[in-house]
This record gives C-alpha cells, structure tokens and sequence, in this order.
C-alpha cells in the first residue's frame, strides 16, 4: 500500500489520512499528530510514510562507514539508573586506559582504510578538557585523515567545567586540538520529570541542547539521540524529538538521530524488562516522520541486532553505522543482541544488498565515499 493508497481508504480514520496528506505535501506534523502517530497508526501504516520519506531523501541508498570505537575508560562520577557500563575507580571491572594504550589501539588502524574514530566513555573526575584535546592532538599526529567524532554532552561539560572556561572557549579549543565532531550520547530523555528519575545527576536537558547549539555555532556537526523504551510515554518522546527540530531550525547542524533502545541487563531499572522489536520499529518510523529536518536516521546495529536492522530500511533509517570491528563494550554490557559488535565491509555490503538496498560507504560528513552497488 502506497501513501496515496492510505488517503484513499475509507478504513483509515480521517485524523491519519490528514497526517499521510501532510506527508505527501511536505507539511510538517504537529506534536499531538506525534503522539496520535505513536497511540493510533498500525505499524503497515507508519512504514508507509517513514519509507517515503526516506525513499525521497535518499532513494534506496544505505550508508555506512568504516569505523573503530576508542572508550578510554569506564570509571565515571555519575551513576544513572539504565547504565550497565560505569565502574567507580578500583571497582571490580573498571578500566582507565593511558594515553599510550589509546594511541597504540589507532595504530593498529595504520595501513587500514577506517575513516573515523568514535571516542566516548565516563566521566572520569581527573581528567580534564586538555587532558582530552592532547589525547585527539596525538592521534592526529598518527593519523591526520582521521576524523574525530568524540565526547557526549556530558563528558564535554564537565571537561570544560573543570577547565574553568566557557561552553564555547571550550569547544574553540578542542576543535583547535582536532575535535572533528561530537557525537549524540547524553541525550536519554529530556522531559525534565523522567530525566530526573533515570539520570538525575547529569547534563540537564538545557545543558545538552546549549553544548550541541554551541558546537553548531563553533562549525562542529553533531548527531543526536534518544533513549527510548524504559519509563518514558509517547508523550515524552515526542517533546523530546520536538527539542531536537527546533534546535535544528535554529542550527542546521545535526547529521543523523540515532534511537538508542533501553538494554536491561546489569542495571538498576532491568525489572523494567524491554520493548519488543515492533515497538523499536514504530519507535524509528516516527522519529523519521516528525523529524522532517534531519537529513538521516541511523539504526546502531550493534544494539539492535543485524535481523532487526535489515528490518529498519523499511520503516525510516537510511544508515545503519558502521563496522565498529569489536571496539564499544556499551551495549554488549547491557545485554544487547551481539555480544561482539564487529562486521566486514563484505558483511556490511550484503547485510544492505540482502533487502534490496544500495550500500554507500559514507564519511563522517556523508560524503560519498564508494558506491556499492
């Protein structure tokens, strides 16, 4: 079924036919047609509308890039109720990587064709914003061609709280150190009510949206995510997808939004148990519909599984990460489906060829690297 097809049958209510026209016409949806897209489309309904919206933006075309996760340690001051990954120092299973040991895991990278480096970890209370900045000026200096995709929200502002300068003396500085870009972690949930309940501690909300409208201001791109399916509603996740457009009306400068499912092993909210692969599949749908000025959607395989990923194209996503080559224990703490997160190129080519997709490597930026098609 077709979108033009939706608003021509006589079996879908009129308050969704209005929401499929507006679809149709380039029109952007309200909040409350969010929310209505959330309690009321059948799943068929909303793939329909996601995949038109993709297919419009990017035809069959799938993204990836090759890629490597450096997490530096796992040793952090906050302790936030759905993480599975944070140690105390000297705590069973905490792990605080020196300079060296960092440096020597990009060189094992030399001679092989990885275009980015995703840094993220805790917020470690000794280590500070040129603690970090020498950190990325090191690795340039091993591989200049390597772009820099580092630091949540949360690491960047206490960094640069500890270094006692402003937002945007902090971000000028590192991007003189090399900070290419930063990535979109942190988020969670910005309703302010649930973010207090799950993650209290941490970058507020405003803080969040400050350092990204900052880091926009100062030339650094950056994604954006959510955290999804723990003891938010739908209602939540539209304020907080709502957040995002504006900031990116004001901006332009995120690249993709990135919906991160809730894990539940090895946390305190693990009674919560998890959404099903239906509800992450809605849940990508409409954050493709409603965010009408983000240019991609990105299923992180490593957290969804590949099955579910492949899935995904369908309903919205037109990325699908990257190779990651076993390098992010995040997810895999928490209990996600791969256990060890790594994949070829070759598996990553037919994974997108195997739906009836065109594999695009990508860079960063989403420039085009290879057509594989």
């Amino acid at each position: 079924m077709g979108i033009e097809e939706i608003i021509k049958n006589s079996n879908i209510s009129d308050e969704l036919k209005r929401i499929a026209e507006k679809v149709f016409t380039d029109q952007r949806i309200t909040e409350e047609e969010g929310v209505l897209l959330y309690e009321k489309a059948e799943l068929a309904y909303l793939g329909t509308l996601a995949n038109f919206i993709r297919e419009k933006k990017h035809g069959n075309n799938t993204y990836f890039n090759k890629n490597f996760h450096i997490e530096p340690t796992n040793i952090c001051i906050y302790n936030c109720k759905f993480c599975s990954y944070v140690r105390k120092i000297n705590q069973e299973g905490a792990w605080e990587y020196s300079l060296d040991e960092i440096l020597n895991k990009v060189r094992e990278y030399n001679g092989k064709p990885v275009t980015e480096v995703h840094i993220v970890g805790g917020v470690h209370p000794k280590r500070d914003l040129h603690y970090y900045g020498n950190m990325i000026a090191e690795i340039k200096k091993i591989r200049p061609d390597l772009h820099v995709k580092a630091f949540t929200a949360v690491e960047l502002e206490y960094m640069i709280k500890k270094a006692k300068v402003s937002l945007e003396e902090g971000l000028k500085t590192l991007k003189e150190y090399g900070l290419d870009s930063i990535p979109g972690g942190g988020a969670e949930i910005f309703h302010e009510e649930i973010r207090k309940q799950v993650c209290d501690e941490k970058a507020s909300t405003n803080m969040w949206l400050e350092i990204h409208e900052a880091a926009h201001k100062q030339g650094i791109p950056s994604n954006a995510t959510i955290l999804y399916g723990h003891i938010e509603n739908y209602f939540h996740r539209i304020d907080h997808l709502s957040r995002l457009r504006n900031l990116q009306d004001k901006t332009g400068g995120f690249n993709t939004f990135i919906p991160l499912k809730f894990r539940k092993e090895n946390n305190t909210l693990s009674h919560i148990g998890e959404v099903s692969q239906i509800e992450d599949l809605r849940n990508f749908a409409v954050s493709r519909i409603f965010l009408d000025n983000f240019p991609h959607i990105k299923a992180y395989w490593p957290m969804l599984g590949k099955q579910l990923a492949q899935l995904s194209l369908s309903f919205g996503v037109d990325d699908i990460d990257g190779t990651i080559d076993d390098s992010t224990k995040i997810y895999s703490m928490a209990g996600a489906t791969d256990k060890n997160p790594k994949m070829s190129t070759e598996e990553l080519v037919n994974l997108i060829k195997q739906v009836n997709r065109i594999p695009i490597e990508r860079d960063t930026l989403y420039n085009i690297i290879k057509n594989y098609n």
